[in-house]
């Protein structure tokens, strides 16, 4: 009787804490259930995200609340570094003490990171991205674009018909019939990458193989001056000198004031530049292509991607996966990027709303595919600023110096530059 008492008691107990167990369990998932509304989660290991945008610090730091809220899993966001970020990026790589997602920019600051890129190209988020706007390093994409940026030819829609300038012909007669109409033509100003930066960039992304070419470029088996589409470029240059404010005079305020005004019917600018004109009622913007060699699309690429560390656990890079795919199909990823970020959407998962109206045909541009790339993106380190621009402020202030000596000066400073 007393070994039948005592196995009664055994079994009770063995209930007993299967049944605590089992409360334990319920007691986890639910919890675990609320953090996520209410839906299955998965804990992820805890990630991290550097980038070098202070602008979107403070929405960054948000959005990863948000997602801890809605998810349970955690991102670490570092402090935005500004100027110094490549130099603090690349020490915490070499420490191996890098975050687990980073941004970099496509070209020449993306290849020298490279060897740290995670391959994401079987990843689901990777069918989102807008045509031609992956970061891919040796065929596999690499990055995901934050955003997109455009630039070509800002036009007043008042004094500029677009559909009767598709060559430099017809943008020469344009330029000559308003500055008789005693409006400024096309503007440049004086800043480097406004100047000359922007501008070039078509004649190298009209190439069959833009970095191809810059390469041979730099190695002295190309130059500008034998290629047809610098040569129009050229042209284009000295239609300026001959029909324009002198881009010297000229500094970026002035440019889309004058822009803003209508004393200026075309500006060289990019999709940022509306912020300059967003008070003003009576002006309608559009942006057109530089119609050398007949192109009729605009520049539109990536000023940074987000990438995944290689050198991260398997579970970090998981995490890290797993975020990106919300940030790009969550209503609150989505809502954050258009609204919070200020980005124009570079993925097709997001309905952009409420653009500018030169956004707007950037976004447009993205969805379709019709753009060229950001070849300047691939120049040599510095080139623009301290070997391009004074070339081109020399040709602007020499009203001698012919398209052809022009561009023998920028082959001749391309060399020096690159030997």
């Amino acid at each position: 009787m007393k070994r039948t008492k005592k196995l009664i008691g055994m079994i009770s107990m063995m209930v007993l804490v299967l049944a605590l167990a089992a409360c334990g369990n319920n007691s986890s998932n639910k919890s675990g259930s609320e953090k996520n509304g209410g839906a299955d989660t998965e804990k992820l290991a805890k990630i991290s995200l550097f980038q070098s945008k202070v602008e979107i610090a403070q929405a960054l730091e948000d959005l990863a609340d948000k997602y801890k809220a809605e998810t349970g899993n955690e991102v670490e966001v570092w402090g935005s570094a500004g100027d110094s970020y490549i130099t603090q990026l690349q020490t915490k790589l070499a420490a191996n003490e890098g975050p687990t997602i980073f941004s970099v920019q496509p070209g020449a600051e993306a290849e020298k990171f490279a060897s740290y890129y995670y391959d994401m190209s079987n990843e689901e988020y990777v069918k989102y991205i807008s045509p031609n706007m992956a970061l891919e390093i040796d065929s596999k994409v690499v990055g995901v674009p934050t955003g997109v940026e455009g630039f070509g030819l800002v036009y007043n829609k008042a004094l500029v018909d677009p559909s009767k300038i598709t060559d430099v012909a017809s943008l020469t007669a344009a330029l000559e019939q308003l500055k008789a109409d005693g409006v400024n033509g096309l503007s440049l100003s004086q800043e480097a990458y406004f100047l000359i930066g922007h501008i070039i960039n078509t004649p190298f992304a009209l190439q069959t193989d833009p970095v191809a070419f810059i390469q041979q470029l730099n190695k002295g088996e190309v130059k500008m001056s034998d290629t047809a589409e610098f040569q129009e470029f050229a042209q284009v240059m000295k239609m300026i000198r001959d029909n324009s404010i002198n881009p010297m005079e000229v500094t970026y305020d002035v440019q889309m004031g004058d822009f803003a005004s209508g004393k200026t019917a075309i500006v060289h600018q990019g999709n940022w530049s509306y912020s300059m004109l967003a008070e003003y009622d009576d002006i309608e913007a559009g942006m057109m292509a530089l119609p050398i060699a007949g192109n009729k699309k605009i520049a539109v690429d990536i000023p940074a991607a987000w990438v995944v560390n290689n050198t991260a656990s398997t579970e970090q890079i998981a995490a890290a996966n797993a975020f990106i795919n919300w940030l790009y199909t969550s209503e609150t990823g989505k809502n954050t990027i258009v609204n919070e970020f200020g980005f124009i959407p570079a993925v097709t998962t997001i309905e952009a709303t409420g653009l500018d109206p030169l956004s707007q045909e950037v976004f447009e541009a993205t969805q379709s595919g019709e753009t060229i790339p950001w070849a300047l993106n691939y120049f040599p380190q510095g080139i623009i600023i301290n070997d391009l621009a004074p070339v081109t402020s020399e040709f602007f202030l020499d009203s001698g110096m012919t398209p052809e000596q022009y561009l023998e000066k920028l082959d001749k400073v391309w060399a020096n530059a690159t030997k």
